[in-house]
């Protein structure tokens, strides 16, 4: 599969968006976002890409091991441990229902960690933050009902204040991704981008922000088994597209805030991809 890109008929994989926001409030975000991570506790996401069926296929090694793979292979006594570390392991339902992201039964801290030392899953992202929780992906664009968590006001609040500063008209979603040392995003896309929500409505509304400048995502086409970085510090690409981070020697995040681009913005970024 080759990339999408952003807009129909722009060959335009990603956009940066330094010039509609404040950079200086960055190496204050940056100092803020390290200290919190000291104080709070944090989640992991992204283990089980392979068995979701989205990954390409000429990387579906880099998953290593995935844990809807491994759930699905626990012999009877180890699924029991599985449902005792649960939040509520009598909400469990039997071994035929799906556990982890986007599922009916989303996994607790220590299913996670037993997962990871028990049976070696590779967890990407082991320093995530819902700032904003979301249930399930469709509703991250959406603000209703939502509102920034008490450990976010209580220790992010230049955060926030910078995600309410970007170009929407309203934000549904704000998490933290970090990644330890060494540790690589594996490839991956949010969405199908031939089913019939993206082509009616077209790329999915968010902004990522690197404070520190120092995430290396690329976008990785499939057909021509090519990657193309993404650099700067506050950008927007098509997530359905299929897309990673580069493995490096120190721990590096970023933040995602998804939500509805204002239509001045959008018809910017969209004006000037179709007129290049």
């Amino acid at each position: 599969m080759p990339l999408r890109g952003l807009f129909a008929g722009a060959t335009l994989p990603y956009v940066s968006l330094e010039r509609f926001v404040d950079l200086s409030a960055l190496p204050a975000i940056h100092e803020e976002v390290c200290l919190a991570l000291t104080r709070i506790s944090v989640d992991y996401t992204g283990g089980s890409h392979r068995s979701m069926g989205i990954m390409p296929p000429s990387r579906i090694d880099e998953a290593h091991v995935d844990y809807g793979e491994v759930i699905r292979g626990l012999s009877e006594e180890a699924f029991e441990t599985f449902r005792s570390l649960a939040d509520d392991p009598r909400s469990f339902g039997d071994r035929t229902a799906e556990f982890g992201e986007e599922r009916d039964h989303p996994l607790s801290r220590r299913q996670m960690l037993w997962l990871k030392v028990r049976h070696r899953v590779y967890f990407p992202w082991k320093a995530y933050v819902e700032l904003i929780p979301n249930r399930y992906w469709s509703d991250k664009s959406s603000s209703e009902g939502k509102a920034f968590t008490r450990i976010a006001t209580t220790f992010f609040p230049r955060t926030i204040a910078f995600a309410r500063s970007l170009p929407f008209l309203q934000i549904g979603r704000c998490n933290v991704m970090g990644l330890e040392a060494n540790d690589h995003g594996t490839v991956h896309r949010d969405g199908d981008p031939d089913g019939p929500e993206h082509r009616e409505r077209g790329p999915d509304h968010f902004i990522t922000f690197c404070p520190a400048g120092d995430k290396r995502l690329f976008l990785w086409d499939e057909e021509k088994k090519e990657k193309t970085p993404v650099p700067g510090r506050v950008y927007w690409f098509n997530d359905h597209d299929y897309h990673g981070v580069d493995a490096d020697p120190f721990f590096r995040y970023s933040i995602r805030v998804d939500g509805v681009f204002r239509p001045d913005v959008l018809e910017t970024l969209r004006r000037e991809a179709t007129t290049r």
